[in-house]
């Protein structure tokens, strides 16, 4: 059950700036130059290719029609299904974690939106996105779709089992908060792999970093977050996730 799509890779935002100084960019563009300034760079995150992507990813396209407005503030909405697009700032932050490079193919679980997968697909050579709920998957395909993607593949599943046919991958990005570190995701993942995941409670995790070394895995620990929770076999238990929410 899977689709594919196409982007030009992200390069340095040259139009961008050639636009905003000769005063022709729309509103939307505008707020996401914005954003980008005020609610990432200056948070510390510097990776000049993660930095083009977020401003040339239209976010107001993966939010309900009734949110557009706020789609370029400093928080999560919700895009149903009880689940949400993430803060812009945490995107970058994440995406900045999984450092793709332009030759490497990268996972993500939880495709939600498709947002996090338009960025990681403006950096990556293909991205391989798996999400539970299938009309959040064709939603996501219907717009990438429309936006011209092609190195990107969604599948509907168990995004803690991972894609086990597809692997290794060079990157894994999981958009939802587990208990632990799925095992099957850090089996999936090639040698010198990154993987970046919310762990903790249902209710608030520590975004961390797993480095794939020779014989063992290297654990960081970074910002703290809120992350809906990941549900599956190597996750939380949808019941028990309802629970501790």
């Amino acid at each position: 059950m899977f689709r594919s799509f196409g982007l030009e890779r992200a390069s340095l935002p040259e139009w961008s700036w050639i636009c905003r100084k000769a005063g022709c960019v729309t509103r939307y563009e505008r707020q996401r130059y914005r954003m980008v300034e005020r609610q990432i760079r200056k948070r510390g995150v510097r990776n000049s290719r993660v930095l083009a992507a977020m401003e040339k990813v239209p976010r107001h396209r993966f939010v309900p029609e009734d949110s557009s407005e706020h789609a370029y503030e400093d928080s999560p909405l919700s895009i149903g299904k009880g689940q949400t697009i993430s803060q812009p700032y945490m995107v970058a932050v994440m995406t900045e974690s999984a450092v793709p490079e332009a030759h490497e193919r990268v996972l993500e679980v939880g495709t939600g939106s498709g947002y996090q997968t338009a960025i990681l697909a403006e950096l990556a050579r293909e991205v391989y996105s798996i999400e539970r709920i299938p009309e959040l998957a064709e939603r996501a395909k219907g717009l990438l779709g429309r936006l011209g993607y092609e190195n990107v593949f969604i599948r509907v599943g168990d995004g803690s089992e991972g894609w086990g046919e597809m692997a290794p991958f060079d990157a894994i990005v999981v958009t939802a908060g587990a208990p632990d570190i799925p095992e099957p995701l850090v089996e999936q993942l090639g040698l010198g792999g990154r993987l970046v995941i919310p762990i903790g409670s249902s209710h608030h995790q520590t975004l961390c970093t797993v480095r794939k070394e020779t014989k063992s895995i290297r654990k960081e620990e970074g910002t703290g977050c809120v992350f809906v929770p990941l549900i599956g076999t190597f996750a939380w238990e949808e019941k028990a996730a309802e629970k501790h929410s």
